[in-house]
């Protein structure tokens, strides 16, 4: 049967999911992280994180391709990696969709926060906060992935415009000195993040149904979508590390160590009443963006692991496995931001957006003797290996930081 070729404004709007997925709360901390080690060390991990967060996308693609359209990671990974890779893909999976949206309900909790009092004057609790920010747009999650796209692409262009704002506002105001600070002993603090930055790969099985499971397509949208978010860090980094200084009671440094965002300084230093409230909506749209792709990945994934249908009763179900723990710990875990990410990047993507999906190419290539139908990538033996051994290292490297064996 011919496969009908999706439009290409379905195509952009699958590539501004996948953008707004990965555009999140980790954008918002990647200067503070990264201003630490300075911008041309930042540059390089961030070209490097692209290129194997990319591939890896590319990679779990192509085998959510020869599998049914209802299959998810655990499915997946059972069929090609066993009983051991299905038991790892369910806790990682679960670990870094949880984690992901405690960071994002944390911050997206506070933003909320800050919007109803600047329109009301009146504060509400961090609980009620972080219950609005996860009932709004949890809602969303479960209507449907048609609403979750539409929206998604509605508030993209939200998070654009504010982007494009601030940064034509602030540009001018770069101080070039700024960028020429460099310590290289910071850089192992930075991949972590900026692997969570580049995370996506939970949404790319469900993404298959808004483009007709249409492979070439698909893997444009994807193509497109991580270099848009390749394009859109880089400008970011210039301008909060060339208008933010390292030191100072706002300065980068400050803001790491009280877990604060880049907009909220950026506001300190840049002399425009217009960079206030677009900061606000700017930080809201990307930590929305964000969660509606993970939150989405973790519904279907829940769905497909545990077998609840989606009707109305599965549906409430599924929520409450998912709201109760996450409002939970976005509101009582100390530092839940920063921390959140951490981990969600050091130990949930090295190998959940890494590993697994290459050993998975691996497995159906070199021993199913499966093959893609139009790659976009000359995938064979040496460059999957590569891959393999860098994630693995990431993870080694995040193990070494906690357990104290590499300080920064």
């Amino acid at each position: 049967m011919h496969q009908p070729t999706p439009t290409l404004g379905s195509i952009l709007s699958v590539a501004c999911l996948i953008a707004g997925t990965s555009i999140g709360g980790g954008m918002l901390a990647l200067p503070i992280v990264t201003g630490l080690a300075g911008f041309y060390p930042a540059l390089f991990i961030l070209l490097l994180c692209w290129t194997l967060m990319t591939l890896s996308g590319l990679a779990l693609l192509e085998v959510s391709l020869w599998m049914d359209e209802n299959d998810h990671y655990i499915s997946m990974s059972e069929k090609l990696l066993g009983t051991w890779g299905k038991v790892v893909s369910w806790v990682l999976y679960l670990f870094i969709g949880y984690a992901s949206l405690v960071a994002y309900t944390a911050g997206g909790g506070e933003q909320f926060g800050l919007t109803v009092e600047f329109l009301t004057g009146q504060p509400l609790s961090k609980l009620v906060n972080c219950a609005c920010f996860l009932g709004i747009f949890g809602a969303a999650i479960a209507i449907s992935a048609k609403i979750v796209g539409k929206l998604n692409s509605i508030l993209f262009v939200g998070m654009v415009a504010s982007y494009c704002g601030l940064v034509l506002i602030g540009l001018p105001q770069v101080h070039p000195t700024y960028l020429g600070h460099v310590d290289w002993s910071y850089l192992p603090l930075t991949v972590p993040l900026l692997l969570t930055s580049f995370s996506y790969q939970a949404v790319v099985p469900s993404l298959r149904p808004l483009l007709k499971n249409h492979g070439p397509s698909l893997r444009w949208a994807l193509l497109l979508g991580t270099t848009i978010t390749l394009v859109i860090y880089l400008i970011w980094l210039v301008l909060i590390l060339g208008i933010i200084p390292l030191e100072g009671e706002y300065g980068l440094r400050h803001a790491f160590q009280n877990d604060q965002l880049a907009t909220l300084y950026l506001e300190k230093y840049v002399g425009d009443s217009f960079v206030a409230p677009m900061a606000k909506f700017f930080s809201f749209f990307a930590l929305v963006t964000s969660f509606l792709g993970i939150g989405m990945g973790l519904f279907d994934f829940l769905s497909d692991g545990l077998k609840i249908p989606k009707n109305r009763w599965g549906t409430v179900k599924l929520l409450s496995l998912m709201g109760f723990p996450i409002l939970y710990c976005a509101v009582y875990l100390e530092r839940a931001f920063f921390s959140a990410l951490d981990s969600s990047g050091g130990y949930g993507d090295t190998i959940l957006s890494g590993f697994i999906p290459l050993s998975m190419l691996w497995v159906g290539l070199y021993h199913r003797g499966w093959r893609i139908q139009g790659g976009v990538f000359p995938w064979n033996r040496p460059i999957i290996l590569l891959l393999i051994g860098c994630f693995l290292s990431g993870l080694l490297l995040e193990i070494a930081m906690h357990t104290g064996l590499v300080t920064v």
